[in-house]
Order: C-alpha cells, then sequence, then structure tokens
C-alpha cells in the first residue's frame, strides 16, 4: 500500500470540507446557524438564508468572525426569492457544492382545533419548499459534481418523522407529517440524482441546545432527557459531526440515507414517568 493510500485514511484528508461551497436554508438560528458555524469552521464558504433581514443581520454577525458568510433574506416558498438566493449563491460563492435544505416551521393544537392554513403552512415550508429549491439548484450543484467528490444535499428532517412525538403534550401533526415524507422525498432524490452526481441524504435530530429550544427547555427539559436513553439533549458538535461527514470524502458513497442523531429517542419509550 502507497502513500497515497495511507493518506486516504488520515482522518484530516478523509473529513476535509476544504474549497467547498454551502448554502444552508433557515440558517441564521437554531441548528441551520450551528451547521453554518460548523461549516465555516472547517474552510467551506457559506450563503445563509432566512426570512428575517434582521436575523440575517445578527447572524452573519456572529458567523464572519470565523470564515467567508453571506446572508439574503428569502423566503423559500416563493419561486421568486428563490431564483433571486440562488442568483446570489452563484454570484458570491462562484458554485454550490452543499445544500442544507433546514428552513422549517412547526404549528402545535389539539385536534379539534387544528387548523387547516396552519397544517397547509406546514406542509409548504417543510416540504414543498425542499422539494422546489432542490429542484431548481440541482443544475448549479451538477456544475462543481464529479464522481469522486459528488455535491450533497443534506435534508434537516427529524426523529418526530420516525416516531409520534409526545413529549411538549401538544400534537403537531403537519410537522411530523412532513418530516416523514421530508424522509421518503430524500430517497427519492437519491436515486433520482445519483447520475447527476449528486448525493442525498437526511438528518433526523432530536432536541439540541440553542435558542430555538429555549422555551421547550424551560418547561420539558426534564421530560425530554427522561424520553432519551442517553438522558440528555444533543450537543451542538454532535450535529457538525454528522454534517461533517455526509459533505466530506468519507460521506461521498452514502446515499439515500436518513441518520437520526436523537440519542436513541426514536427508537425507544424511555422512561416518560408523566404519562404513568
Amino acid at each position: 500500500m502507497g502513500q497515497q493510500d495511507n493518506n486516504n485514511y488520515v482522518t484530516n484528508s478523509l473529513f476535509s470540507l476544504e474549497g467547498k461551497t454551502a448554502l444552508v436554508t433557515g440558517g441564521s438560528s437554531g441548528l441551520g446557524l450551528i451547521m453554518a458555524k460548523g461549516l465555516l469552521c472547517n474552510g467551506v464558504r457559506v450563503v445563509i438564508a432566512s426570512r428575517n433581514q434582521e436575523k440575517c443581520d445578527m447572524a452573519l454577525a456572529e458567523l464572519s468572525e470565523f470564515g467567508e458568510c453571506w446572508a439574503l433574506a428569502a423566503d423559500v416558498t416563493d419561486s421568486e426569492d428563490r431564483a433571486r438566493l440562488l442568483q446570489f449563491v452563484e454570484e458570491k460563492l462562484g458554485g454550490l457544492s452543499i445544500l442544507i435544505n433546514n428552513a422549517g416551521a412547526n404549528w402545535g393544537a389539539k385536534l379539534e382545533e387544528y387548523p387547516d392554513d396552519g397544517f397547509a403552512k406546514v406542509i409548504n415550508t417543510n416540504l414543498t419548499a425542499v422539494f422546489s429549491l432542490t429542484r431548481d439548484a440541482v443544475p448549479l450543484l451538477s456544475e462543481s459534481a464529479t464522481a469522486e467528490d459528488p455535491s450533497r444535499i443534506i435534508n434537516i428532517g427529524s426523529m418526530d418523522g420516525i416516531h409520534v412525538p409526545i413529549v411538549q403534550r401538544v400534537p403537531t401533526f403537519a410537522y411530523s407529517s412532513s418530516k416523514a415524507a421530508l424522509h421518503h422525498l430524500t430517497r427519492s432524490f437519491a436515486v433520482e440524482l445519483a447520475a447527476r452526481h449528486i448525493t442525498v441524504n437526511a438528518i433526523a435530530p432530536g432536541f439540541f441546545e440553542s435558542k430555538m429550544t429555549d422555551y421547550v427547555f424551560e418547561h420539558y427539559k426534564k421530560d425530554i432527557e427522561d424520553d432519551c436513553p442517553l438522558h440528555r439533549v444533543g450537543r451542538p458538535e454532535e450535529m457538525v459531526g454528522i454534517v461533517t461527514y455526509l459533505a466530506s470524502r468519507a460521506g461521498a458513497y452514502t446515499n439515500g440515507t436518513v441518520i437520526p442523531v436523537d440519542g436513541g429517542t426514536s427508537i425507544s419509550k424511555g422512561r416518560r414517568p408523566w404519562t404513568e
């Protein structure tokens, strides 16, 4: 075995993201902000998108110290905004090798009170917009893709698309349904786009520490920990780790998977003392 073969097994080479470019939707807060920061810290040039200009500006101020980053206020459910976003990506990055579909919405209400427009809004944001943006981004992703180093699409699903969530006590019918559908859309895209040297995978996160979960943790953190076999919530670096794997040479042969990063919550009933 030659020296070059040995280098293929070295972690710094295997998981390197140097020179890649990425678009992270919903990148101004929560997991999107965490993933954008992780990519920047590993040499990726990043565009983040969010509907709120103020949040974009705040996130950009935080992220810019870690690498080259740009932000654009855009609504991925709007066709004109999607076109504007992809044009912005091409202008700033010169190409696109990683697309992270992270923008999402949720709506919780009792069955009798669950509104049609709320259900439709969640499906439109979490599923339809992912389909539309991915379809529109394929030409740009294809330009950066090779057989040896495919372009990557990473969809952010949820453990709630694998099991029925009960910790928060309020049903989230549309959210769970949209994430389950997104997991299967991921598989469909993986088959369709493989011939163009684009891999498509999904991450199904559990609860992670971020500003987005402050309210939930304030009221239900102990229940969330009891519901998890590891009895804790996720740490930011654990989300960055799985993104790095999927986006690097280490994950180049991984395609069409849904990877839970939830401490085992989606496959366990945990203790759930509040149901006893």
